[in-house]
């Protein structure tokens, strides 16, 4: 059957819905779903060709399926890159780039406000195999700077981070970058590319976990890397061929059906998060709170220019706040308490979920750090990080509230 190509300049939300692959001969409205482990070849010369990459085709769902191209068109249409290349887990994309990117020798510049286990990844797994590491300031361009080396050959920065929600300079750092001919890659997770498209502002790799946003109802675990059609042909899609951090087709095509509803989900979602951080600004039981789109916020004009929907400045869905402690054992005391006394919130440290999340990164997300890692990013026994969801507001500030009009009665 014939397909309809798709005309030039394509607004993002249609782009969520309509970028794939072509409609099979039964002409499928929603996507297919390719539940196979190889593809037969109509003749041995074919497969030959195919195989040797002298010729297109599907061959081998490790690295080649149309559910999952259908995932990676679509997000790559959606970030205004080339391409995309999907992985089994956000930290699968991380180990992907690293090891298509970087060789014994190699220097990585990371911010040191990146999640936890990309810290582990970075600075302790790969420094195994002879790849240095320095971890700087999110937010002090100058410590970038001025950690560029020789042997630098990328940087990786994650904005927001998780959990404090600090904002890097996308350009001023891929200016950086490029200057000492390295790349810029960025983990978009918190934002996805409804809100924010860093490609646009000089980054040559943009990190997904797919497992968020993209997904939005914490079904399936999920990754992707979105680049130039160079970067992701020459330099991943061989390690994934050998290596298999692969994507399955059940798992793309969910992502696939989340990405139809990315941008007003994400609308919906950092609104409550702007409601919910405004409100805890104003508790007694709170020392601080961590949200992009608070004046507040150190970063707040910058992410402002940024990250934005519908023209907008947007500060995301995920927000942290320090309640109130006079040391380090009352205040991870206090934070327990918050958190327990929740009855509408799930305790879990995924986030990007309908269903509003709340956790404690420092016994979580950044548990397998040392302390004085944690420390240097900001991390304290206080902290307690909400994504929000599309729950009712007044419910889930009733639900904070519970905890935290409790925290004078502990002792």
């Amino acid at each position: 059957m014939s397909n309809k190509k798709l005309p030039e300049n394509l607004h993002l939300d249609t782009l969520a819905v309509r970028a794939a692959v072509d409609k099979s001969q039964y002409g499928e409205n929603s996507e297919a779903l390719y539940l196979t482990s190889s593809f037969v070849q109509p003749d041995a010369a074919t497969a030959a060709r195919r195989f040797a990459n002298e010729e297109e085709g599907y061959i081998y769902s490790r690295f080649t399926n149309p559910t999952v191209t259908s995932m990676e068109q679509r997000l790559a249409a959606m970030e205004g890159t080339e391409a995309c290349i999907g992985t089994s887990s956000g930290m699968a994309a991380i180990l992907l780039m690293c090891m298509g990117l970087l060789k014994s020798g190699d220097h990585v510049i990371c911010s040191q406000s990146v999640f936890g286990s990309t810290i582990k990844l970075i600075g302790s797994e790969f420094g195994k195999f002879g790849v240095e590491s320095t971890f700087v300031s999110q937010t002090d361009v100058a410590e970038w700077r001025a950690a560029i080396k020789p042997n630098t050959r990328l940087l990786f920065a994650e904005t927001p981070t998780n959990p404090l929600t600090e904002i890097c300079d996308i350009r001023a750092l891929a200016d950086i970058a490029h200057a000492a001919g390295a790349l810029l890659a960025v983990d978009n997770c918190f934002c996805s590319p409804a809100l924010q498209q860093p490609v646009k502002l000089g980054a040559d790799l943009i990190i997904h976990s797919g497992t968020k946003y993209l997904d939005g109802q914490g079904r399936v675990i999920a990754g992707a890397i979105c680049g130039t059609r160079q970067l992701i042909d020459d330099k991943l899609v061989p390690i994934m061929r050998s290596a298999g951090m692969t994507l399955s087709a059940f798992n793309a095509w969910v992502v696939l059906k989340g990405l139809e509803t990315l941008s007003i989900r994400m609308q919906a979602q950092s609104a409550n998060a702007l409601a919910l951080a405004t409100w805890l600004e104003a508790q007694p039981g709170v020392a601080r709170v961590y949200y992009p789109g608070l004046e507040s916020h150190p970063q707040y004009a910058l992410a402002m220019r940024q990250q934005t929907i519908n023209g907008q400045g947007c500060g995301g869905a995920v927000l942290s706040f320090d309640v109130n402690g006079s040391d380090v054992e009352s205040a991870r005391k206090n934070a327990f308490h918050v958190i327990d006394s929740t009855q509408v919130c799930s305790i879990t440290a995924n986030l990007g979920d309908t269903k509003t999340t709340i956790t404690h990164p420092a016994t979580t997300s950044h548990g397998r750090l040392s302390e004085a890692q944690r420390q240097a990013a900001g991390i304290g026994q206080g902290l307690i990080r909400v994504a929000a969801g599309l729950e009712h507001i007044d419910d889930l500030k009733a639900d904070l509230r519970r905890g935290l009009d409790g925290l004078g009665r502990l002792k």
